[in-house]
């Protein structure tokens, strides 16, 4: 199999996506996990453009990775400065990094608008730039700024320019799709065209998904012979992202043959793509192909139906080869099918006549409100319920819960819930955030004493939906929580007209489902 080199500037580029601020530990964090997933190259950041940026590449010398390579990014010289004397040239080279990328303009309407020099100039400024790179012992790369566009409008000065690279010893030529607004058939011919000149220099591409074609134009590419794949986890970059790394890779693999990764390494691009969008504070996309959570998902009752006779009906690869897994969804829309699949996913006996029974109480329920797509661990409480086989960890007295907004307008919360477990009465009382958090942590204060591992649970997202906004303020109010410990994580479903039963009751699933899930029974 041929290999394809990739090229990871999550930590540049996919810094540049709005509202993404990585700091030093998440940088360094990110290229650990980077260096693990397998990536051929990680592009620490813009060299010279703060002191965090810089302190990065010292720091990333002390991690001793094992796969990646880092590149320090930067400019070619400045046309009033010499490459001795040139900030973003020696800044690269206090990185002290194997490789250095280089952005270059390819685009003649930039060489005349925005260096505003000659073309022969930007020529000469390329040529030396590159060739005091090598001169120092570091792997250049060659980033063809805006080149697809320039191809377009002035094929033969964007290939000048290639040239210039080349001859001065550039070790890639990565043609950069800028202002992403390329098809896929315009990137493999001008990608075809440059090979067949250049075709004994690695030839790279870099792309936008300005057009929502990032992933395709990389791919064509690869078709017309680029061998060096730059993009980012997750497609993060500015304005609508950079090709996307998560979607790229098993490309490659599974459907094009080419080596890339070990089959191992593929296997945590799941785990990747949700470790970056926690770093990064995003929600993870659940619809992102291979590693989204719904990339497996199937609900339609014909699908699932399908599905558990044959993987194959309704799934283009198996889900574990990308570290996924496949889900069952619960709606109102399942078949009996849904019903046996997720039973026999959690190792429950394969009723029909149960199936029959839990289809018809969960289209009771989502009727009132409840929705179980995104709370199954309600929906397998509601299982064992309905088998007779639920027993409650606790009973509730009662709970209390005040806000309180001082005279100088700080909001304090405060609940007070009364537990029976198995005839022990615990009356506690805890402070919170809001309402729901004060509830939640009086709740885990009760039981502690009883289940000491509710203390290694944290709810990490609350969700409010109005089920029926006709209803103004007496609507019903539908809570989803999402609960995760050193393990799992889970979400759970709560619906009343009133926000804090709602939340009350998503709450108690989510600690009796931790309780269930870490094999422990209700106090005797």
């Amino acid at each position: 199999m041929e290999k394809i080199r990739i090229y990871d500037t999550t930590l540049r580029d996919g810094m540049q996506a709005e509202g993404i601020s990585f700091s030093l530990a998440d940088k360094l964090a990110i290229a650990k996990h980077l260096d693990d997933l397998g990536v051929d190259y990680i592009e620490g950041g813009y060299a010279s453009s703060n002191d965090k940026e810089m302190q990065f590449f010292i720091e990333a010398a002390k991690l001793n990775l094992k796969n990646s390579k880092i590149a320090g990014f930067g400019n070619t010289r400045r046309a009033d400065a010499t490459v001795a004397n040139d900030i973003s040239l020696n800044a690269i080279l206090a990185c002290k990094t194997p490789v250095a990328t280089l952005v270059g303009k390819t685009w003649d309407m930039h060489v005349t608008e925005v260096l505003r020099c000659s073309f022969e100039e930007n020529l000469k400024i390329i040529a030396e730039s590159v060739q005091y790179m090598k001169s120092k012992g570091l792997e250049v790369i060659f980033d063809a700024e805006h080149f697809f566009d320039g191809f377009k409008r002035n094929p033969d000065y964007s290939l000048k320019v290639l040239a210039s690279a080349i001859d001065a010893g550039s070790d890639v030529i990565a043609l950069c799709e800028t202002n992403g607004g390329c098809l896929p058939s315009e990137v493999y011919e001008i990608t075809k065209t440059v090979k067949q000149k250049f075709g004994k220099v690695s030839i790279g591409i870099h792309c936008h998904n300005d057009t929502d074609c990032a992933v395709a134009n990389s791919l064509a590419a690869v078709q017309a012979g680029a061998r060096h794949i730059q993009g980012t986890i997750n497609g993060l970059g500015e304005r609508t992202g950079n090709a996307n790394l998560c979607t790229i890779i098993p490309n490659l693999v599974l459907k094009m043959g080419f080596e890339v990764l070990s089959n191992d390494k593929i296997k945590s691009l799941t785990e990747t793509s949700r470790f970056l969008s926690e770093i990064a504070n995003l929600p993870p996309a659940s619809n992102m192909p291979y590693v989204g959570e719904s990339a497996f998902a199937h609900k339609a009752g014909l699908h699932v139906d399908a599905i558990r006779k044959n993987k194959t009906t309704y799934e283009h690869i198996d889900p574990s080869l990308v570290g996924n897994e496949r889900r069952f969804l619960i709606s109102e829309l399942s078949g009996k099918a849904n019903i046996l699949a997720k039973l026999e996913k959690a190792n429950i006996t394969q009723d029909p006549h149960l199936a029959r029974k839990i289809l018809i109480e969960v289209q009771n329920m989502e009727n009132k409100g409840y929705q179980f797509e995104a709370a199954e661990a309600s929906f397998e409480l509601l299982v064992k319920k309905l088998m007779g086989a639920h027993k409650p960890f606790f009973k509730l007295e009662k709970f209390h819960v005040t806000i309180e907004k001082n005279s100088v307008g700080k909001m304090v919360s405060q609940a007070t819930v009364k537990l029976d477990v198995d005839g022990s009465i615990e009356h506690v009382v805890s402070e919170g955030g809001g309402p729901v958090d004060a509830l939640y942590s009086s709740l885990c204060k009760a039981l502690e004493r009883f289940y000491p591992s509710v203390r290694d649970m944290h709810l990490i997202d609350y969700k409010v939906r109005i089920v029926n906004p006709a209803a103004a303020t007496a609507a019903i109010t539908r809570v989803i929580i999402e609960t995760r410990d050193k393990d799992a994580v889970w979400g759970t479903v709560g619906v009343s007209e009133n926000i804090i039963e709602a939340s009350w009751q998503a709450l108690v699933d989510s600690v009796e489902y931790k309780l269930l899930k870490d094999g422990l029974s209700p106090q005797k």
